[in-house]
């Protein structure tokens, strides 16, 4: 499967999410104004990487639910170009965005079976296809705490050995199940 069948296949899974009128709380401050002003303008295939690429200001982590689980193919999309000059790999922040409070991510406690699978699909095609740049961006933990997360209320049609069962160390401290550490 390559990244484009990957991207249907998410783009399917996410399809019953409706575009909101709001994608933030933009009454709640002027950060949060130009947050949802921004995500507003965008389409899916309209959203890039200088529209939430900067950690330091991402609109997605003030993104509803609902503008969440709408963006996730643009997201998935940003996070499949891989590592850029000058912008790093969205996938980082991605994975943050998938495993921020663990079992209680309101974004996962959000989504439908349907939708943990396809971003377990998404997680398990770029831990299969980019193994380098993960090792290189020190991403192989917070990926693996993705995939097991996600994975745990995913629809029946995951591939098993997305979920080898293997104990590792967390980013956030506490022993997580999983597959390979970083490097």
């Amino acid at each position: 499967m390559n990244d484009a069948d990957v991207l249907v296949r998410i783009r399917d899974a996410f399809a019953a999410a409706e575009r909101p009128a709001r994608f933030t709380n933009r009454d709640h401050c002027c950060e949060c104004a130009e947050h949802d002003d921004v995500l507003r303008a965008r389409d899916l295939d309209g959203l890039t990487i200088d529209d939430v690429g900067n950690p330091g200001w991402d609109p997605i982590c003030f993104a509803t639910n609902d503008a969440f689980l709408y963006l996730f193919p643009a997201l998935a999309r940003l996070a499949l170009e891989g590592p850029r000059q000058g912008s790093g790999w969205y996938l980082e922040q991605l994975l943050f965005h998938l495993t921020y409070e663990g079992s209680s991510n309101r974004r996962l406690l959000a989504a439908a079976p349907r939708q943990r699978a396809a971003v377990v699909l998404l997680l398990h095609h770029v831990r299969t296809t980019r193994p380098t740049a993960i090792a290189e961006h020190l991403l192989g933990t917070a990926l693996q705490e993705a995939l097991v997360l996600w994975g745990a209320g995913a629809a029946a049609d995951v591939a098993p050995d997305t979920f080898p069962g293997r104990t590792v160390p967390s980013h956030r401290g506490g022993p997580r199940r999983g597959g390979p550490t970083d490097a």
